[in-house]
């Protein structure tokens, strides 16, 4: 808290329950932190922020509906009340440094919708100037005269704006689109729902290319989160403007199973994965197939970690339905992969186990869902991306597979970065990811015969010369 005086923690149990606890850092350091949130279903909490004045903890609960609002516990009475409640997830709440001001944000079907709340005046802050996207990164200065926030586009990165709280007016500090590039070639996303196999309606995010119609029909592209409880969202990604600039429209699928749309949502693929949220992937095909303005049977599925499994499972357990795969460093090996969850995950451990199922007794399922078991099934051309030093989805789940896709005759690539992790943290390394992509997808798509080394792994990085060390004080 501002006073330091308290300490709230939170502790997860499962992928549905969680508990928030306080500490009284005046009293001895062997005391027990208190739980604040005492009950017997599974509800999850969490905790946003204390209020400037010390007074009262701000915390998150699902306990009251499909999504989770921001509730308050008055440190010194125990007494809760409701905060902020939305027909979505209350995503944070801040405050300004005196209090005047609080800051909130909505997960509003994949945009942040965000309010700044003057509560001396009652009434929202209305910003003039802002360009459509996600407001988010508020700073207030030290009078609290003024704002600095940030706005991602569908079009551009995040870029840096300062706003008079007077009048509302904003100014523009940054533009962080590279300037070789044309915003105006670059294309808006759609927020679209479809109905998966049962009727349940399924949220995506699609990108239409410029110039696609019934005249011009292109190849597509759908795309499985990570996760596996993560959530495709509007804004800037130039790894799928990318795509959509080299003529492939992308339908960014949220399937049963992703975070955002409700708990029941959430939890409606628990210990069903690679069955029923595969299904709506493939449902997600079929909508692409109902659009006019793309062909057919040019459709094929990409996705990264939890996706990543995903184009596996669709290529294992659905051969027929893409045209080809982009694997990500994707899960292959369920039991392999749960059973090498190290011990510091702690509760993490136990909430994965809570969805997908504990190895220990779930193997035969996780064999039954594990593309690496049956890679003879795979057919259809497949793009294999790993990082050397991924700590979550080790090599071997990615050698494997190429190892058995190779022996079905298949057309498979494979590009390991020997300086990366579990994504892609230096600029080159995505670059060179993306280019490949579009090669894939272009020799398999468009039938465009790649140039020669177009998968070739990058080198290993020269190791750091030694120091010399310094010369002797004279």
């Amino acid at each position: 808290s501002p006073d330091g005086k308290w300490l709230a923690l939170s502790k997860q149990n499962t992928s549905a329950d969680s508990d928030v606890y306080l500490a009284d850092l005046t009293k001895p350091a062997t005391q027990k932190p208190v739980l604040i949130t005492p009950n017997n279903a599974d509800i999850a909490y969490g905790v946003y922020e204390f209020t400037p004045d010390s007074k009262s903890l701000i915390y998150a609960t699902d306990e009251f509906g499909e999504f989770t609002q921001a509730w308050t516990h008055d440190l010194a009475t125990g007494k809760k009340a409701e905060l902020l409640k939305a027909d979505w997830d209350v995503m944070f709440v801040t405050y300004s440094p005196s209090g005047r001001y609080r800051v909130d944000a909505i997960n509003a079907d994949a945009s942040t919708k965000l309010t700044i709340l003057d509560q001396t005046a009652a009434k929202p802050v209305a910003l003039t100037g802002v360009p459509a996207g996600d407001v988010g990164s508020v700073r207030f200065n030290r009078d609290e005269t003024k704002i600095a926030f940030t706005v991602a586009s569908d079009t551009s990165p995040a870029d840096v704006f300062v706003a008079d709280l007077a009048t509302g007016a904003a100014t523009r500090l940054t533009k962080n689109l590279n300037p070789a590039i044309d915003e105006q070639t670059l294309v808006q996303t759609e927020v679209v729902r479809y109905k998966s196999f049962d009727g349940l309606d399924i949220p995506a995010i699609l990108f239409k290319p410029k110039g696609a119609s019934a005249e011009n029909p292109v190849p597509a592209v759908v795309d499985v989160h990570g996760g596996p409880g993560g959530q495709n969202r509007k804004g800037y990604t130039a790894m799928y403007q990318h795509l959509t600039n080299h003529g492939y429209a992308v339908l960014r699928v949220n399937n049963r199973g992703s975070s955002g749309y409700g708990k029941t949502f959430f939890h409606m693929d628990d210990k069903k994965h690679g069955e029923v949220d595969l299904d709506d992937v493939v449902y997600g095909k079929t909508y692409l197939q109902s659009l006019d303005w793309v062909q057919k049977d040019k459709i094929a599925i990409m996705g990264g970690s939890y996706g990543g499994y995903m184009v596996a499972a669709a290529l294992a357990f659905r051969p027929e339905e893409f045209t080809a795969g982009i694997d990500i460093f994707g899960v292959t090996n369920w039991t392999r992969t749960l059973q090498e969850i190290p011990p510091w995950w702690g509760a993490q451990k136990q909430a994965l186990y809570d969805e997908m199922g504990d190895p220990a007794t779930d193997a035969e399922r996780h064999t039954r869902i594990s593309p690496l078991f049956h890679a003879a099934n795979i057919k259809k051309p497949l793009l294999v991306i790993q990082g050397k030093n991924d700590p979550r989805v080790l090599q071997v789940e990615s050698d494997e597979l190429v190892a058995a896709v190779k022996k079905n005759n298949v057309p498979v690539e494979y590009v390991i970065f020997p300086d990366e992790g579990h994504g892609f943290l230096r600029k080159e390394n995505r670059i060179t990811a993306s280019n490949a992509y579009v090669t894939f997808l272009d020799q398999y798509l468009k039938g465009v015969t790649p140039p020669a080394g177009a998968y070739a792994s990058p080198a290993a990085p020269a190791p750091a010369a030694p120091a010399t060390p310094a010369a002797p004080a004279q």
